[in-house]
This record gives structure tokens, C-alpha cells and sequence, in this order.
């Protein structure tokens, strides 16, 4: 919610200020913030707490009326007066306070955010063709998915994938990754055989003196165990390539 906060005569006055609310132990707590950052914070676009917060030393009871909260009230809540700790606690957990027309802004563009994760992450098993934004909207809305606006938008957008395959509204799977594999050594075919359970399908393959070279597509979900497989057996000298993360048919643009 976009205000004007009214602070004592010997403070600075804070303007276009957004509010992050959390009640803790009977008492409500605030944190002033500016415009807009809070959510790019929590989705970890923006690290630096200075472009974050209005007022870097100070929890408030009440912002718009300058009520600064009392090491007592921090202690007797959080078990600590250490400000910046609980600024982070408000941050993470709290509430933001947005004005209607604002809260329906960020509801659109969180949607179309998460969408846009699903969309570059999936595919139509069928067809290998990544869905239109639009239809994942569309599906989105068929599933009654509730927003979170606290919760990061990369994990809303797993959890939509996951409701969409559990309730198969649409046919829909995860992307495979095309990957290429340098596996050095004398070892290096032995070590195909110990990889190849992780791999889904293999492109092309080339065995030139002691280095195998592999093409292949794995599901996401393999990738740190076949990347951890390949370091420890070639003591790092491997290589794993990410080459693309979508497994499209002929013709269609790779992501």
C-alpha cells in the first residue's frame, strides 16, 4: 500500500512506502519498505536490504504513525533485540500491505510469471512442444491454483506442475535437459555403463582413443546425481555440458 508516513519532527519523512506486517506473540509488528521490493526480494532478484527497506535500524508498531517498537516488545517476541534478525523474520514471514489496485497488478504478474516457469519447463509429451503461456494461465485458472504472494514463484511454479500431472488436466511433463558429456580416461566406458540408468535417451556417441563423448537427454531430476557420478569418477575431470532444457521436436526453436 503506496502512503505517506508521518514521522516525529527529528526524523525524515518517508513517502510512497510499502508495509510489511507480522503479528508475533499478540503484538503487531512493521517493517517500511519501498515500493514494489519486497517481492522482488523474496523471489531473489534484489539481495541489497538497503534498496528493501526504507529504514534499516528500526521495527515499527505502527509506520504510518512513526511508533518505533521497544527492545522489551522485540525480546519478549522474538527472543532477541537483534533488529536486522528480525527484519528478516518480518520480511519472510510477514504480510504485505497493498492497496487493491496494486494487489490486483501483482496478482496478473505473479500469474504470468509462473506461467512463464511452467511453460519453459514442460512439455507436451506427446507433440515434445513446449504449451503457449496462455494455456498454462488457462490451465491455472482451470485448477483454482491459489497465489501466494509470500511464497517464491520459481517453487508455485513446481507446485503447479505437479497439480497438472496429479489431476492431468493437460498432458504435461518435464522438459528433459540435453546434455554432453566428456568422460576422460581409461575408465571412461565402464563409466558410461554406471551413468547410462540416469540417462533418458542418448543422440550421439563418439569413442575416440580413451575420451567417450555423449550426447543424450536426462530428466531434471537426475542431473545432480549424474553430474556428482561424473566428478567423483573422473576425480573432476569430466565434463557435463547443459546444451538446452527443452526437448523439442524438429523444427521448433530451442529455449
Amino acid at each position: 500500500m503506496s502512503r505517506q508516513v508521518f514521522t516525529p519532527s527529528n526524523q525524515a519523512r518517508l513517502t510512497n512506502v510499502s508495509v510489511v506486517r507480522l503479528r508475533k506473540g499478540g503484538v503487531r509488528f512493521e517493517v517500511a519498505c519501498y515500493k514494489n521490493k519486497v517481492t522482488e526480494w523474496r523471489n531473489g532478484i534484489e539481495k541489497d536490504l538497503d534498496e528493501v527497506l526504507q529504514v534499516r535500524d528500526s521495527v515499527y508498531l505502527n509506520v504510518s504513525k512513526g511508533q518505533t517498537a521497544g527492545a522489551k516488545d522485540l525480546e519478549k517476541a522474538f527472543g532477541t533485540t537483534d533488529v536486522e534478525k528480525i527484519i528478516l523474520e518480518i520480511l519472510k514471514k510477514g504480510e504485505l500491505q497493498v492497496g487493491e489496485k496494486e494487489r490486483h497488478a501483482q496478482t496478473e504478474s505473479m500469474q504470468k510469471e509462473i506461467a512463464t516457469i511452467v511453460s519453459q519447463k514442460c512439455v507436451n509429451p506427446q507433440t515434445k512442444r513446449p504449451y503457449p503461456v496462455t494455456m498454462i494461465e488457462k490451465a491455472m485458472a482451470d485448477l483454482h491454483f491459489s497465489l501466494n504472494p509470500n511464497k517464491n514463484v520459481k517453487q508455485q511454479a513446481l507446485e503447479v506442475i505437479k497439480q497438472l500431472q496429479e489431476k492431468q488436466m493437460i498432458p504435461i511433463a518435464r522438459a528433459q535437459m540435453r546434455l554432453k558429456l566428456v568422460l576422460p580416461g581409461k575408465e571412461s566406458k565402464k563409466l558410461k555403463e554406471k551413468i547410462t540408468p540416469l540417462i533418458a535417451s542418448i543422440e550421439d556417441e563418439d569413442f575416440s582413443g580413451d575420451v567417450v563423448e555423449i550426447v543424450c537427454f536426462v530428466d531434471p531430476g537426475q542431473y545432480p546425481a549424474l553430474v556428482d557420478l561424473v566428478s567423483a569418477e573422473t576425480k573432476g575431470r569430466g565434463q557435463v555440458e547443459v546444451q538446452n532444457v527443452t526437448n523439442v521436436a524438429d523444427g521448433d526453436e530451442n529455449l
